[in-house]
């Protein structure tokens, strides 16, 4: 295959609970030798750009926030273009405003917003905050997803995320959110320009089978699929018996085994 960059989730690829994964250091370094560009695509909304990098350069890891392109990085794209000079609530478990500049927050409790804007989820996923969003969303308020991931991996087992959240307001209200991070398009679309590379040669590299991988072969790029962070083997042998679903590009134990990939 044609590589000419690689594109890396974060959270359990590189690290699990902000610890570097075994072998991640050296795969980077390997890139480097190689000179093969490389982006990081992370549905993280807990950490701007500046903090996600100063974390994994923390444990060794060599990535700069240039490289990182983060939903709400993607998200505030989104709200200039769609919504100039709209009044946003934001729900969300982190401080991330650094990457979403030029937009306008108001308190939740003020009067009705022209937008929402629901991050990760967290310990602000309250009866009341979600009760609101839900009403917003039924009153045709736009409600605008950073992402729709269902779960995400910490060192103490699985946490749900957003789009468990999601799907019943959706399905209650009639009324549909709108989704920017993985596994939509546009972050994949936008990783792929900044390293200057057309998305038939690049490389993805997420442990999970849907939002990351196969949402990346969508795309064009090849999937790779690692067993760390959410990766479930029971999900795996079910997308390969079924004869009729994609199937990721390659399977490895682990991001240190990419060198071995791109060989």
């Amino acid at each position: 295959m044609s590589i000419g960059g690689v594109l890396f989730d974060i959270d359990g690829v590189l690290v699990t609970s902000w610890q570097a994964v075994p072998g991640a250091a050296e795969t980077l370094k390997y890139l480097d030798s190689k000179d093969i560009a490389r982006a990081f695509l992370t549905n993280t909304t807990s950490k701007t750009r500046g903090q996600i990098a100063t974390a994994l350069r923390e444990v060794g890891l060599d990535v700069h926030s240039d490289e990182i392109v983060t939903a709400a990085s993607l998200t505030a794209d989104h709200l200039r273009e769609n919504y100039p000079d709209a009044r946003v609530v934001l729900i969300n478990n982190g401080e991330i405003a650094g990457d979403m500049p030029g937009i306008e927050f108001v308190d939740e409790t003020s009067e009705d917003p022209d937008v929402v804007v629901v991050g990760g989820a967290g310990p602000e996923f309250t009866h009341e905050r979600l009760s609101r969003v839900y009403d917003w969303l039924c009153r045709g308020i736009p409600v605008v997803a950073m992402h729709r991931s269902l779960m995400w991996s910490t060192g103490a087992g699985l946490r749900i995320d957003t789009g468990m959240y999601l799907g019943g307001m959706e399905q209650a209200s009639g009324h549909t959110a709108k989704a920017i991070g993985k596994p939509a398009p546009l972050g994949f679309r936008t990783a792929s320009e900044r390293m200057g590379v057309d998305p038939d040669d690049v490389v993805m590299v997420g442990d999970d089978l849907d939002n990351d991988v196969l949402a990346a072969q969508v795309v064009g790029m090849t999937g790779v699929l690692v067993r760390t962070g959410k990766f479930r083997q029971d999900v795996l042998d079910r997308r390969i018996t079924d004869e009729f679903a994609m199937e990721p590009d390659h399977v490895i134990d682990s991001v240190a085994d990419l060198p071995g990939v791109l060989s």
